[in-house]
């Protein structure tokens, strides 16, 4: 079996960090460059079944049979939603019955909401708080595989047992237990996976590995959406099944592929609990660096907030109204829709900011547009309107990622500590998205189940995200 081990003519020594640092445009760098795609496949995909579709019904089934029970348990949401439509409109004066049952689907759609956000948020902030120490535990780490495989693989393992359960999770409070293990130790592969990155990659070709890992996160997404979608008609919460095994092959794959150097000679000054407890907030202490750290945490609580209830909102937000298994099937195809203006972004953004050596430009400007696109479907509550926004919001979101990761990596207070403070940078994501759910929570409660107001805070927030990087001063 062929390894990326040194040689000559593909990598050097990389100070007193063991690792693997290619030369650029060899066979052992392009080796390396596609097995870091195919395993940040296997993650995203995970993730994007998970957040766009997996998730939201798992919750809805379980809410839908604690709200309506007994005889209830017969109706069909879908129908219930058009009657709610024709009363709105003023085209059904609804009688004593229906009342009752619209009266319970305000409940359900505001306890679906807050269960979504509940489960969400608890697996994102359990994740946040290990991301540091896991990578400032995989800087330490000693093994014949190099610093960073061994919580790689353990990520792929684990993660793929824990999915493995999902589909037989009996009741919310379970729910929460399973899926915030199964983000606590997908994650603990995710960061280390990142930090090859740093350990590995010539500078000059930094930016144009995020776009290869931007295009990765971004189909990833979709793929897996559109997976979920098409398996969940035929086989329901089964569909966990296969993405468990997709993340399980693509990690061990990149650990037995792509090869370090040893890092068994590694040396580390002992571990301290106050050096423990710093690495949550060191990268924090430089001014650039925590800049951009809030800016993130801003981008994420917003466009969580816009976007953790796109499944729901297809079912209850837009007119006409789609069924649970429409709307299963239509939210991937909204992201579909968003992959050209999104792949032109990361595609032209990545190479561009190399080009001229300048990040913030590109984070203000995607910024700005995924902003404005939250404003079309809170003008326009249709499903045109949704894959307008998808569109729009694509394209901001794919130059986005290209080049905030890019813009983290250059602005990283200690180099010898990547792992450590790009986990910092992953907590702030994570934050973002722990709470934009809980936001986006007590917006649909406090609004009577109503979906509508969560836009233009979402656009508020991305956009005051955007006015945050300008300070930066380190980075162009």
């Amino acid at each position: 079996m062929t390894t990326d081990t040194p040689s000559a003519d593909a990598a050097e020594q990389t100070g007193s960090a063991v690792a693997v640092r290619y030369q650029p445009k060899t066979r052992a760098f392009r080796r390396y460059t596609y097995l870091y795609a195919l395993a940040s496949l296997g993650m995203i995909l995970l993730y994007g079944s998970m957040t766009i579709i997996l998730l939201p019904v798992h919750v809805q089934q379980l809410e839908f049979a604690h709200v309506f029970t007994g005889a209830d348990a017969q109706i069909h949401l879908h129908d219930l939603n058009v009657l709610k439509e024709q009363v709105d409109a003023g085209k059904v004066t609804p009688t004593a019955e229906q009342h009752r049952l619209l009266g319970l689907l305000n409940k359900f759609n505001s306890s679906r909401a807050t269960s979504l956000s509940l489960v969400t948020t608890v697996g994102v902030i359990i994740t946040m708080l290990i991301q540091p120490v896991v990578g400032l535990m995989s800087d330490r780490t000693r093994s014949r595989w190099g610093r960073r495989a061994p919580w790689i693989a353990a990520g792929g393992v684990a993660g793929a047992a824990m999915v493995a359960l999902l589909p037989i999770v009996p009741s919310l409070a379970v729910l929460v237990v399973v899926y915030s293990l199964t983000l606590l130790v997908t994650g603990s592969g995710q960061g280390p996976l990142m930090a090859t990155v740093v350990d590995r990659v010539p500078e000059n070709r930094i930016g144009t590995l995020s776009t290869v890992t931007g295009v990765i996160v971004y189909l990833g997404g979709i793929g897996g959406s559109v997976i979920a979608g098409s398996l969940f008609a035929a086989v329901g919460l089964a569909t966990y099944f296969p993405l468990a095994v997709a993340l399980l092959l693509t990690s061990l794959c990149f650990v037995l592929l792509a090869r370090d150097r040893s890092s068994r000679d590694l040396a580390v000054e002992p571990l301290r609990i106050r050096t423990f407890l710093a690495s949550y907030v060191q990268a924090l202490g430089d001014r650039d660096f925590r800049w951009a750290w809030v800016a993130k945490v801003l981008f994420f609580i917003g466009f969580g907030i816009a976007n953790v209830y796109a499944l729901y909102m297809l079912q209850s937000y837009v007119t006409p109204a789609l069924s649970e298994k429409e709307a299963a099937q239509t939210a991937p195809l909204m992201q579909l829709a968003g992959l050209p203006a999104a792949l032109i972004g990361m595609v032209v953004s990545g190479r561009w900011s190399d080009k001229i050596g300048r990040r913030k430009p590109f984070v203000v400007s995607a910024s700005i547009i995924l902003a404005v696109s939250f404003l079309i479907p809170f003008a326009w509550p249709t499903v045109p309107a949704m894959f307008v926004q998808a569109v729009v919001g694509g394209f901001g979101l794919g130059v986005y990622i290209v080049v905030d990761q890019a813009l983290f990596i250059d602005l990283l207070p200690h180099r010898e500590s990547a792992g450590r403070d790009l986990g910092v940078a992953t907590l702030g994501q994570n934050l973002g998205q722990a709470l934009g759910p809980i936001l986006a929570g007590l917006v649909v409660a406090s609004s009577g189940g109503a979906y509508g107001p969560v836009w233009p805070i979402g656009f508020v927030l991305v956009l005051l995200a955007g006015l945050i990087i300008l300070p930066i001063k380190r980075v162009r």
